[in-house]
């Protein structure tokens, strides 16, 4: 049977468009890939179409790749009968769940285009499943599913450009990418590259008998690495300056890198397990950064994955063997581009890059954070007048690009719709679940990092008075301590946009019904005081309307309650002292 391939230049015929009325919006994706059979079920209703709000998700561990080196390059009949019942039974599930016909697709990658007998599976899937019909992959397409798509489905955007890699176990894939300019995905695609070396290829290499021979292979791939990545900085200006600046000897000039793949997710969770912040307060690898010290300390992480017998978390014991070719893989990541950033691990896939790729523009290049705030355009000028207020909180005399806060990470609205939510219960029981929930809510939600996460449980759990309970006190230091490998300050200013938040909701006890209402009934000002021998002073002033709401409300515990944040830090010290005043409006 001919083989069903998606390339760039049919990928619009091949890849049927989103149809928002269509009765249905359920789509079902089977990732055929070397080192294992995926399948998953996904929403694509609106309004959370952007979310790809997962439905229903198995595996099958069926290594092609592993078949392949066994068998001289030829699927033997017998993984020819596992894979096709494997894809009836994701087919039935489908049908239980109600996803039609057309909105199944099967996809293959390194394996299905590898293998001498492909035809022989293709044919077999076809007879005997009866409409399953499966695409291949060509290498761009699956840079452009997975090392583009795949990851950028789990983003808000990338708007100063960073490497995106994808690691299988058959290939890895390697590409820029910059959002905001036109049809950046499909020149990501173009100018990426993908390289026959997955985890079990590799592995392979590093198992052989004779250590000539390992040495040899090793080197070639060290080779082909270096060259492709020198061609790909050829072809991208902004990689090129970054790189330049680098070698000239400014070495801050870095490149971030997001990582996707069940090899490098691999990789992140043993960085995870390694983290200075331990325990690590979130059981994910998805949308884990780690600092590129860390990321590049491989040799660490291959004696810890030799010595260390208990079990890492999200690292399965296939996994852990494979280990030391995904760290090899790495290592040679590393000696291609030494000038590494920060390194973010995606949960996306070809799966999820697919289903991108059928979205139009306007909504695949949409805020999934604002889809997650869901604020009603009747809201949204309350919104801003108390986002406002916020950051009128903010002394301008602070960098807050490299202090992140709750606005740097573009989290203003989910933050301001908890403001006010739960006010029936008491403040002990809020404080416990902000910080909780931060962590549980919405699980591989696209824009919500650890980082983001952790300033909104800070920040959540500082709006209604910060006081925990003995657990929950040791995930505020785990969250603390992930908020403080960006900004030793951040911890601060997160209880800071807290306590603002309580005066705020002091204030306003409902949600406002106007922006108008919240301007005449609050103002803040805030300004840096400059100390020469001791702490800088963040001085704070802030006017209430007179009224009813107000009458019976202590200001001075409102005032004791902002200048506390500084004083009772459970992190590191802060680098300022804050002052806070607190009067009636006339």
């Amino acid at each position: 049977m001919t083989a069903n391939v998606i390339t760039l230049d049919n990928l619009q015929e091949k890849l049927a468009p989103w149809n928002p009325k269509a009765k249905s919006q359920l789509f079902a994706i089977v990732d055929m890939g070397s080192n294992g059979i995926r399948f998953s079920i996904t929403s694509l209703a609106k309004p959370t179409t952007r979310l790809l709000l997962p439905v229903y998700a198995s595996r099958a561990g069926i290594s092609l790749f592993d078949v392949l080196k066994q068998n001289k390059n030829i699927f033997p009949d017998a993984t020819i009968n596992e894979v096709v019942e494997t894809l009836l039974r994701f087919k039935q599930i489908s049908i239980e769940y109600g996803v039609p016909d057309d909105q199944f697709m099967a996809l293959a990658t390194q394996a299905m285009r590898s293998a001498d007998n492909a035809s022989a599976m293709l044919t077999a899937i076809d007879q005997r499943t009866k409409g399953i019909n499966m695409n291949i992959l060509d290498p761009k397409v699956e840079t452009l599913f997975g090392a583009v798509m795949g990851s950028r489905s789990g983003l808000v955007d990338v708007n100063d450009g960073a490497l995106f890699m994808d690691l299988g176990g058959g290939s890895v894939q390697m590409t820029w990418m910059q959002t905001g300019k036109k049809g950046y995905e499909i020149e990501s695609a173009k100018v990426g590259f993908s390289l026959p070396y997955g985890a079990v290829e590799v592995m392979d290499i590093l198992t052989q008998d004779s250590k000539k021979k390992r040495v040899e292979e090793l080197a070639v791939l060290d080779g082909k690495m270096l060259e492709k990545y020198s061609e790909l900085v050829n072809q991208v200006p902004a990689l090129k300056k970054i790189k330049d600046a680098y070698e000239d000897g400014d070495k801050n000039s870095t490149v971030n890198v997001y990582m996707c793949g069940g090899g490098f997710r691999g990789y992140g969770s043993m960085l995870m397990h390694n983290d200075k912040t331990d325990p690590y307060p979130i059981a994910s690898t998805n949308a884990y950064t780690a600092p590129g010290k860390l990321f590049k300390d491989v040799n660490e992480m291959r004696k810890v994955n030799e010595d260390y017998k208990g079990r890492i978390f999200g690292m399965s014991k296939r996994r852990r063997e494979q280990f030391p070719a995904i760290a090899t893989i790495v290592q040679t990541f590393i000696n291609a581009v030494p000038n590494i950033g920060n390194v973010t691990f995606s949960g996306g896939s070809n799966r999820q890059g697919a289903l991108m790729m059928k979205l139009p523009v306007e909504v695949r290049e949409s805020n999934p954070l604002d889809v997650l705030a869901t604020v009603f355009p009747e809201e949204r000028s309350i919104f801003d007048a108390v986002s406002g207020l916020l950051k009128d909180a903010l002394p301008s005399g602070v960098d807050f690009s490299k202090t992140p806060t709750v606005f740097t990470a573009g989290l203003e609205g989910l933050f301001v719709r908890d403001i006010w939510g739960r006010g029936g219960y008491d403040d002990d029981t809020n404080t416990a679940f902000a910080l909780n929930n931060a962590v549980l809510r919405d699980p591989e939600a696209p824009g919500l990092t650890h980082l983001g996460r952790a300033l909104l449980a800070l920040t959540g759990s500082a709006r209604w008075g910060g006081n925990f309970g003995p657990i929950d006190a040791e995930l505020f230091k785990g969250l603390t301590g992930v908020v403080e490998s960006q900004s030793d300050d951040s911890p601060i200013w997160a209880g800071y946009l807290g306590a603002i938040a309580n005066v705020i909701a002091a204030v306003l006890p409902a949600f406002p019904k106007s922006a108008q209402e919240v301007k005449k009934a609050i103002s803040i000002t805030s300004h840096i005081k400059a100390a020469e021998d001791k702490k800088n002073k963040v001085v704070i002033k802030i006017g209430v309307v007179s009224n009813d709401n107000t009458k019976g409300i202590n200001l001075d515990e409102l005032v004791d309650l902002i200048e506390g944040v500084a004083k009772k830090s459970k992190g590191k010290n802060p680098s300022f002292k804050i002052s806070a005043e607190i009067n009636l409006l006339s």
